[in-house]
């Protein structure tokens, strides 16, 4: 049995409180006014092995030496 997105957002609505339904359609209006944002990955291609190899594993361990662990003491300030 295949039931489309749209029939299954149906099927919870029918069993959530009225307020609950609004917030849903708030966010659906919301997502529809959104733009998307960003390059199509077809046109990032053409930079697709442009970093040397080299460059390329300083970067990951980097990575690996650098992200290994979250601090949550950490306080951000703006």
């Amino acid at each position: 049995m295949n039931i489309s997105i749209i029939e299954q957002v149906v099927e919870q609505l029918k069993v959530m409180p009225q307020d609950l339904q609004g917030q849903v359609l708030e966010f659906a209006r919301s997502l529809a006014k959104a733009k998307t944002q960003g390059t199509p990955g077809q046109e990032l291609l053409r930079f697709a092995g442009c970093i040397p190899t080299d460059d390329l594993q300083l970067m990951r361990e980097a990575i690996e030496q650098d992200c290994q662990g979250v601090d949550v003491d950490v306080r951000i300030k703006y």
